[in-house]
């Protein structure tokens, strides 16, 4: 499946990253990317596993429980059980297609990359040692980075922006994930927000989120290399 068109009701636009090509639009500033589920296969396992070790069903936000919870002594208890989870699942870590070749091209045209996920910092590690080590991603904001709350909240995307010097918010710079908190922490940063399909997110392509829907990461290379193009308000999203 290639790149989903979208049609556009309010488009976002990026110059392309070609120098050859020409173009008024803003120029791209950076990606931010989530780790789960979009640098590497989702594993959706893991957040029953979380749930039942927690004993929490699926209506109720895994982090947001842990914060909420009375004592240090208890929360300190669910991030350990969290974090169990994590170290198990991450072992199994597998890239998603298209990874290193989108890389390799962000990196070959000198656009900056940062990281955005609600996982702490040992299987960001070892998705980044194993798969990228070439690559450099900064900064790197994890559900454990002080002051921050995690996503869906706007403030992990916008400390991004704020490191990178740019004064726009996040309004020239571009999410890429595969969960309603993605789409909503990049829209409210202000960013462009591109949604990674897979078989339990379809109904996200229609969100108003959602600017850009793609099948594989590295659709996004001739997508960049042309101009981005994407919507605030997605009427419709079709393959």
């Amino acid at each position: 499946m290639s790149a989903i068109e979208c049609l556009h009701l309010r488009p976002r636009k990026f110059a392309p990253l070609d120098p050859a090509r020409t173009s008024n639009a803003p120029l791209l500033k950076g990606i931010v990317f989530d780790v789960d589920g979009t640098l590497c296969l989702p594993q959706h396992h893991m957040f029953n596993e979380m749930r039942e070790a927690l004993g929490i069903d699926r209506s109720v936000d895994i982090l947001h429980h842990i914060r909420e919870l009375p004592t240090p002594e208890d929360r300190a208890a669910a991030v350990s059980k969290v974090q169990a989870v994590e170290r198990r699942a991450m072992v199994d870590q597998q890239p998603q297609p298209g990874l290193l070749r989108l890389m390799d091209y962000l990196k070959s045209r000198g656009l900056r990359r940062a990281l955005c996920t609600r996982n702490f910092e040992a299987p960001v590690k070892n998705l980044v040692d194993n798969h990228l080590p070439t690559h450099v991603f900064l900064p790197i904001i994890t559900r454990d980075t002080p002051n921050l709350l995690p996503k869906p909240d706007p403030a992990g995307i916008l400390h991004i922006a704020s490191e990178w010097g740019l004064g726009n918010r996040a309004e020239s710079m571009i999410m890429v994930g595969d969960s309603i908190d993605d789409m909503t922490s990049g829209h409210m940063a202000g960013a462009a927000t591109v949604l990674l399909v897979n078989e339990r997110n379809m109904h996200l392509k229609e969100h108003a989120h959602t600017d850009l829907c793609i099948s594989r990461l590295d659709e996004l290379v001739d997508i960049l290399e042309q101009g981005f193009l994407g919507t605030r308000e997605n009427e419709e999203c079709r393959q």
